[in-house]
């Protein structure tokens, strides 16, 4: 009985340890993916913030303070330097209201 259940757990095992490996890499993958989609739509409403307001000339105390923290949300997720480029430009703008 003994060396059934050691046989038994033996060949459990690996096959346990396999299916948790697949299911982190899994779980990596669509975590990666969801950070670049996120990253993605940041850029794209940072973007669209920065010509609206270098359009009109100013911005709000509110929409920068949303711009700083939305920047910051896509430096964290590995943003390039572009929308830094952006937020310099958009903090260089006067604020009203």
């Amino acid at each position: 009985m003994k060396d059934f259940l050691f046989s038994t757990y033996t060949i459990v095992l690996p096959i346990i340890m396999g299916y948790v490996v697949w299911l982190l890499k899994q779980q990596k993958k669509d975590r990666d993916a969801n950070g670049t989609g996120t990253m993605l739509l940041l850029r794209v409403q940072l973007i669209e913030y920065h010509e609206e307001w270098t359009k009109r000339g100013y911005t709000t105390k509110h929409g920068l303070e949303n711009f700083t923290e939305m920047y910051q949300a896509y430096h964290d997720l590995g943003g390039n330097g572009m929308v830094t480029h952006l937020m310099k430009e958009v903090e260089n703008l006067p604020v009203k209201g």
